[in-house]
């Protein structure tokens, strides 16, 4: 008997194809030849657009990835001796294989808790309190995860807070954005008002979650902050001799608004989801679901009995606790073929057990 074909709809937002707007601006740059590492018009373009979205002189440059773009931006605040204060559950800290502490050249990263994925300012206070003199790293940057790794969204007071506290005690505030266009659209606010407008100092944004197939950007709010960063990504191994094809992609993403449009759309389809899968697993998601990502207990027996159907997902927390990814390609159906797939389990679980009582 044949195996099921796998799908990887739920597994992660890197698994969705290129956008269409995207893929139109990557192939009209592909017709023509153009300047190298990055003077040329799309990037011109795509800079532009950002300052246009966050509505201020910003300074702007294309990174490959998101492990690149947090690690730079983050040692580029950093000395060596500096210490980054961050969520447990922070891409930075679980998922980029020490990066920030090698491109900073050992700036520590200080891992604290908070529900629901989010900074508690008792606990980053707790933090300081621990960093105080020569024997410790000096704590030099807040490091924001918006929308959070656990589907959470950050309220803008909520980021209003943090960054006045990071003032008063000499801090600058990163944003891993991600899923940035997931807050965005969640909050349904302008850009601007969860970044720069409430204090933060450089942001990761994310496109590669929202329909680009690569390139994130950084992005300094005060251009002085950004001094030579341009010297330290081609360092990194980060500046594209062909960067327009890093670029016409946001260009397309952001021209009206695509990558507001795609988040909300991955945002409905993992509402839509928890819905239908509380009604079936007769609990609902483990953290608020805010952004585009599901959380949900499930016994190591539904989990194998969906995998050997096809379905591929990861467990993101010990023991049980697993994450379900929609992304701006998500479809009723493939939301509906998933519940289905978990009724149909669920329904030959029980009639085993009936039939070994």
């Amino acid at each position: 008997m044949a195996s099921p074909e796998e799908r990887f709809d739920f597994a992660s937002d890197n698994t969705a194809a290129i956008c269409p707007p995207a893929w139109a601006a990557l192939a009209e740059a592909n017709a023509e030849r153009a300047v190298s590492y990055g003077d040329d018009k799309w990037s011109r373009r795509a800079i532009e657009r950002v300052r246009e979205i966050f509505e201020i002189d910003c300074a702007v440059f294309l990174i490959f990835n998101g492990t690149a773009a947090n690690a730079l931006a983050l040692a580029h605040l950093c000395r060596s001796y500096h210490g980054v204060i961050c969520h447990e559950n922070a891409h930075s800290q679980t998922d980029e294989c020490g990066a920030p502490e090698f491109f900073s050249g050992g700036a520590k990263l200080v891992p604290t808790r908070g529900a629901n994925g989010k900074l508690d300012l008792d606990n980053i206070g707790a933090a300081l309190s621990r960093y105080q003199d020569v024997h410790s790293p000096k704590p030099r940057v807040v490091s924001i995860t918006q929308a959070t790794e656990l589907g959470t969204v950050y309220q803008p007071k909520e980021i209003e807070r943090i960054c006045e506290f990071a003032r008063e005690h000499s801090l600058f505030v990163h944003m891993d954005g991600a899923r940035f266009a997931n807050a965005v659209a969640a909050l349904d606010c302008v850009p601007k008002s969860i970044t720069w407008q409430a204090g933060v100092d450089v942001l990761c944004f994310g496109g590669t979650k929202n329909g680009t197939a690569a390139g994130e950007l950084v992005v300094f709010f005060k251009k002085e902050l950004a001094r030579e960063f341009d010297y330290r990504a081609k360092q990194g191994g980060q500046l594209a001799s062909k960067m327009r094809f890093l670029a016409a992609p946001w260009v397309g993403l952001l021209h009206g608004e695509a990558w507001v449009e795609n988040a909300r759309h991955s945002n409905k389809c993992a509402r839509l989801l928890a819905e239908k899968l509380t009604a079936v697993l007769g609990t609902g998601p483990l953290f608020p679901c805010e952004a585009s990502a599901l959380f949900v207990r499930m016994a190591d027996e539904l989990v194998a009995q969906l995998h050997d159907r096809g379905w591929r997902f990861y467990k993101f927390i010990e023991p049980d606790v697993y994450r379900l990814m929609c992304a701006w390609s998500t479809t009723e159906k493939q939301i509906d073929d998933f519940v289905a797939d978990v009724t149909k389990s669920l329904a030959a679980k029980r009639m085993a057990a009936k039939y070994t009582a």
